[in-house]
């Protein structure tokens, strides 16, 4: 019955479990952003040129900053470097798509910035754990 009890209750997780879930949803959630940013920068000359502008900047900066939240801070997420700086070009993106692009779509539509607003969010205030960059970074500095 304890078993059962501890395994439904958990007191709390150990710092290093807590650390492996959050380097496999930086390495989930990141590379499936990424992979859109990837099918985006492939197709950048054309895209580009019919990309929404929510932002009233034109269409090839707004689509150039989609990329470079997608990608670029993607891999940043993913290694955990300068991580909660990364995540704020990639929030500011699902806010956009969800808030503003879609805001008239039907959730189906507008569901995956939907999910990765959230994700996103909750990393932020998480960090990025032990297996990351910045805990690199931050142990040298001690």
């Amino acid at each position: 019955m304890n078993f059962i009890k501890r395994y439904l209750f958990p007191e709390q997780l150990p710092y290093t479990a807590s650390s492996l879930l959050i380097l496999a949803a930086r390495i989930a959630f990141g590379l499936t952003f990424l992979s859109h940013g990837i099918a985006k920068w492939m197709t950048f000359e054309d895209a580009s040129l019919s990309f929404p502008d929510p932002l009233g900047i034109g269409s090839m900066l707004s689509f150039s900053l989609v990329i470079f939240a997608e990608v670029f801070c993607s891999v940043g997420f993913i290694m955990g470097a300068l991580f909660r700086l990364c995540l704020i070009p990639m929030i500011v993106t699902m806010c956009v798509a969800f808030f503003v692009i879609h805001a008239n779509d039907a959730f189906a539509a507008k569901e995956l910035a939907f999910i990765y607003l959230v994700i996103f969010i909750i990393m932020f205030f998480t960090g990025a754990g032990k297996y990351s960059v910045d805990a690199l970074i931050r142990k040298a500095m001690e």
